[in-house]
């Protein structure tokens, strides 16, 4: 065993054997000697150790709960006060040991980021204070009460029997432990104890020479003299509030305040009987614990959850006339700089960015919060017009124009902002945040440093290709890809050369969907390795199904290849690997490479395209002449075909043809043809094309003229009514 806590109330060590019962129980002995000296309870140490143990476990549960929730925190402030651990160093002995131990014990084996556990820890702090306070504002209350129920039974004895019950009253008058006052119906104080002049600085002549009236606070509770004046004129009979004063040197003096009216025997008002609990120490604990839950520990911005309040508040509909604005800013390059000079330059970098942005806001109604990384929002609640929200966006972006100074190098910062403005009401906070989200990252798309405005139409794309993006992983586990194949026809004598093949993603909700609707995303993601393996098997599987069926020799199947793909360093492995296990030969595939994909391709890039143009597999250039087109590069790509675009072939759909496409088309077969490349033309809608064409020198063709893209025996059928 290892050796317990000494004296000084240093931790125990842990064990390597230790146990979550084990952890719990050194936690609760740590507390115990914090605060057992701090206790009236009539239990000895190791009792009130044993009391603390499931306080203990309630606490770990809850810093380990998803979601989270400190509302069960309340009942160890309540349990507190039960043991009687009332004494002024008990609350704050208790919050500094569940700040410096609980996380250490009572959760050793979470993941929780480091700023989540101290955020849980902290609320989890102000949850114990706050059930702390109720349970003791409960237990004193009801001590006033029956000091209330004492003064007037004392004083009905006063009546009755004179002097005899005068000295019990003043004895519960001077001996309670709150403050009470005595004043008259016209207000006038004329009776205070020693714990209430103690309140106020001690000094009786300053509050003795006061009318109730003369106390009034710029804080006091909305309505508390409306109240004081129904007591006055006997419409009530008490009232309770919270409310501050003034102490005779000028600091503030916050109570529990109870006052009841005092009757004669026939019922009529005769004395404001005043009842008053000092909880000044207690709500600058609660003020501290709650700037802690609602400010950025890092920058001291207001954070994500004040920020949410705040734009709740602005959000919430006020005769229909409230008006909101949000600039949402992300940093542009803010990981290079933390990935490399270190998370403490880019700590910094944050607090000198947060210091900028504080400069940016102009009035009470505006607000600059931190809720994230480097993700800063500011807030106007009733914007005149969209221009005060469109300047501060301006401001934003000026602050941050001027370099950030930091050791010894001059670091430029940008940001991108998404605005989102309009009337209150209409949105809800989430729905605003995601709004401003997506804007911003409109904004960063287009080159950052700058701002957008939010627009429904871009942020229902957003959405949906949010959406997309998650499924396609299920979707290709589940099988809801599939392909379809447009023949490519040689032009010399209209027979069916070979087919692209074209992927599909019959999706459960929207349908069949295209490529262009979907591929881009799988290349965000990483899909598309996996993605185009598969539909490559695909593709080879069928061709030489086509082989087998056909029996007047192979068709050729031409598979895309992205850019993501061409870059994979299994590439050519998994090539390989498929044409191997359909039983297909090299030549009989074709890889599409689209042109921009190998704009300034080095070696690097082009070595795994000679490995398979050296195994017999073509290489064509897709979309050709829609990119910048280096023809000299052509000599140095290992091609077999070139692909040359629709675009250059649209003026030959009719006769006569566009005699600049035919010049063009003209050169480029030319040129192809010396190259010993292969030309395909892609749209080929008209016969009238297709004849331009063949007299031009292209070897295949492939369009609508000749077919759409359909299932693989829709070719196989093409094929056998060429063969015959």
């Amino acid at each position: 065993m290892t050796r317990g806590p000494d004296e000084s109330g240093q931790p125990d060590r842990e064990g390597p054997r230790d146990g979550p019962e084990d952890r719990l129980r050194r936690f609760a002995r740590i507390w115990s000697r914090a605060i057992y000296p701090a206790t009236a309870t009539s239990m000895n140490r190791a009792e009130f150790e044993e009391y603390l143990i499931p306080l203990a476990r309630t606490l770990s549960e809850a810093l380990r709960a998803r979601p989270f929730d400190p509302t069960p925190a309340l009942a160890i402030g309540t349990a507190l006060v039960t043991a009687h651990c009332t004494d002024p160093g008990a609350l704050p002995r208790s919050l500094g040991v569940v700040d410096s131990y609980l996380v250490l014990y009572c959760s050793p084996d979470e993941k929780f980021p480091v700023e989540e556990s101290r955020a849980r820890c902290a609320r989890l702090q102000h949850a114990i204070a706050a059930g702390f306070a109720q349970a003791l504002r409960e237990r004193t209350l009801a001590e006033q009460e029956a000091v209330s129920r004492a003064a007037l039974s004392a004083q009905a004895e006063a009546e009755k029997a004179l002097h005899a019950s005068e000295a019990l009253f003043r004895a519960v008058f001077e001996g309670a432990a709150v403050g009470i006052g005595i004043a008259d119906m016209d207000g006038k104080i004329v009776d205070v104890n020693d714990a209430l002049t103690q309140m106020f600085g001690g000094l009786e002549h300053h509050v003795r020479s006061r009318k109730v009236t003369d106390w009034a606070h710029p804080d006091d509770t909305p309505g508390v003299w409306n109240l004081q004046g129904e007591l006055a004129r006997g419409e009530r009979d008490h009232y309770r509030v919270e409310k501050p004063y003034y102490r005779t040197n000028g600091t503030v003096l916050w109570t529990n305040l109870t006052v009841s009216l005092l009757r004669d025997p026939a019922g009529e008002p005769q004395y404001m009987l005043a009842l008053m609990e000092d909880i000044t120490e207690r709500r600058l604990l609660n003020a501290r614990l709650r700037y802690e839950a609602t400010h950025d520990a890092l920058t001291g911005l207001p954070n994500r959850t004040l920020f949410f309040e705040r734009l709740r508040a602005a959000l919430a509909a006020r005769d229909g006339v409230a008006r909101f604005g949000l600039c949402y800013l992300d940093l542009d390059g803010f990981k290079v700089v933390n990935d490399s000079l270190g998370h403490e330059v880019g700590d910094r970098l944050l607090v000198e960015v947060a210091d900028r942005l504080q400069t940016c806001v102009t009035a009470p109604d505006q607000l600059i919060a931190r809720i994230g990384g480097d993700e800063f929002v500011a807030l106007i609640m009733d914007p005149e017009t969209q221009e005060d929200v469109t300047d501060l966006a301006h401001r934003i972006l000026d602050v941050l124009a001027e370099p950030v100074h930091l050791e010894g190098r001059d670091l430029s910062v940008r940001g991108s902002i998404g605005i989102v403005d309009g009337p209150a009401g209409e949105l809800g906070p989430a729905e605003v945040l995601r709004s401003a989200d997506i804007t911003m990252y409109r904004a960063k798309a287009a080159g950052g440093n700058r701002y957008e405005h939010a627009d429904p139409e871009a942020e229902v794309l957003a959405i949906t290709r949010y959406g997309l993006t998650n499924s396609l992983p299920t979707a290709l586990e589940r099988g809801e890809f599939f392909i379809e194949y447009q023949p490519l026809v040689r032009l010399s004598d209209g027979t069916v050369h070979g087919a692209e093949a074209l992927v599909r993603w019959c999706h459960p909700l929207r349908g069949v969907l295209g490529p262009d609707q979907f591929i881009p995303l799988a290349e965000n993601t990483g899909l598309i390795v996996p993605l185009g393996r598969w539909v490559l098997s695909e593709a080879v599987r069928q061709a030489r199904h086509w082989t087998f069926e056909g029996g007047h020799g192979p068709l050729r199947v031409n598979v895309n290849l992205s850019p993501f793909q061409l870059r994979h360093p299994g590439l050519v492995r998994d090539t390989v690997e498929v044409l191997k296990e359909a039983g297909l030969e090299p030549t009989a595939l074709c890889l599409e490479v689209t042109e921009s994909a190998l704009i300034g391709a080095d070696e690097t890039l082009l070595k795994p395209l000679r490995q398979l143009a050296d195994l017999g597999v073509d290489i064509a250039l897709d979309d050709f002449g829609t990119g910048y087109s280096n023809l000299s590069n052509l000599r140095r790509m290992p091609l077999s075909t070139l692909k040359l675009d629709r675009s250059f072939t649209r003026g030959m759909q009719h006769d006569p043809a566009d005699p600049v496409d035919i010049k063009i088309v003209e050169g480029v077969v030319s040129l192809a043809h010396t190259l010993d490349l292969a030309v395909t033309v892609e749209g080929v809608e008209t016969g009238a094309q297709a004849e331009h064409l063949r007299t031009l020198g292209c070897d295949t063709a492939q369009g609508w003229y000749y077919a759409r893209p359909g299932p693989p025996e829709r070719l196989h059928a093409l094929s056998l009514v060429d063969a015959s």
